[in-house]
């Protein structure tokens, strides 16, 4: 149960859902956290978001395993606030090894339903944010001499999906950043890597997608069906492998696209 040991691991959208899975699987092994969400309603956005009572949660779930914790509320497209709460969780726990870019939002609706208002507000939060990330996290890696940057994207981000344009461009651009990233920063033994989920039960949700899938446009319903016997995976699968790609386990592993997507993408 060490896999993690020693390391410190700032998650973004850590108030609940993947983010919170992904703080208490790395505190199980033994890392301590910096925990960022927005705990705040994001305009544009239909569902509801994390709360500050949500991010407390899991501040304490990280306690309970015996692991120090660092929960601040931020907006990962505030670049400045980021970079000031990234230094203070640094500063309190000791340095920096990794980070993971898990925070985003998803809009729906069809090609010519979708506004400029969803357009920036998803690129904002899911590529911008994942820039803001890294961007706070690097300076302490290269403090450390190396670790890793984890970057959350999707199937979405592999495969074309409709209905989701801003969030299907946002995941592949997430893709091309850690590339580009990958091959600027490796001298520095900066890893970065991508993971891919396919759907997963989290508090993010598009109930008017599953209206256009089970409607007008059944016929797409196709390219979101896994090819594994499963409807969606589970939050620790996608857990696990940011454990992976955190640990030293993973420590010539960069430019990865690592797929948790019961086969989704290879239909």
């Amino acid at each position: 149960m060490d896999r993690a040991a020693g390391k410190v691991v700032l998650v973004t959208g850590a108030g609940r859902g993947m983010g919170r899975s992904h703080a208490l699987r790395l505190a199980e092994e033994g890392a301590d956290l910096i925990l960022v969400d927005v705990c705040a309603a994001v305009d544009g956005i239909e569902y509801p978001m994390s709360s500050k009572e949500d991010l407390d949660k899991t501040a304490k779930a990280v306690q309970a395993l015996g692991r120090r914790v660092v929960a601040r509320v931020a907006d990962v497209r505030d670049a400045e606030r980021l970079r000031d709460v990234v230094a203070e969780g640094a500063g309190e726990l000791g340095g920096l090894d990794a980070a993971v870019a898990n925070a985003g939002v998803l809009t729906s609706g069809t090609w010519d339903s979708t506004t400029a208002a969803d357009w920036r507000t998803v690129v904002d939060v899911n590529l911008i944010g994942a820039w803001n990330t890294c961007a706070a996290a690097i300076p302490h890696l290269l403090g450390r001499g190396g670790g890793s940057l984890v970057n959350i994207s999707s199937a979405a981000g592999v495969k074309g999906n409709p209905l989701t344009l801003p969030y299907t461009a946002s995941k592949h651009g997430i893709v091309g950043l850690s590339l580009a990233l990958a091959n600027e920063l490796a001298a520095q033994s900066i890893r970065v890597n991508t993971v891919h989920p396919t759907g997963v039960p989290t508090g993010l949700r598009a109930p008017g997608l599953h209206e256009l899938l089970a409607g007008s446009h059944a016929g797409l319903g196709a390219l979101y069906q896994n090819a594994m016997p499963v409807e969606a995976v589970e939050e620790i699968d996608v857990s696990n492998a940011v454990l992976y790609l955190v640990s030293d386990e993973s420590r010539y592993v960069t430019g990865t696209q690592l797929k948790v997507d019961a086969g989704v993408t290879i239909r």
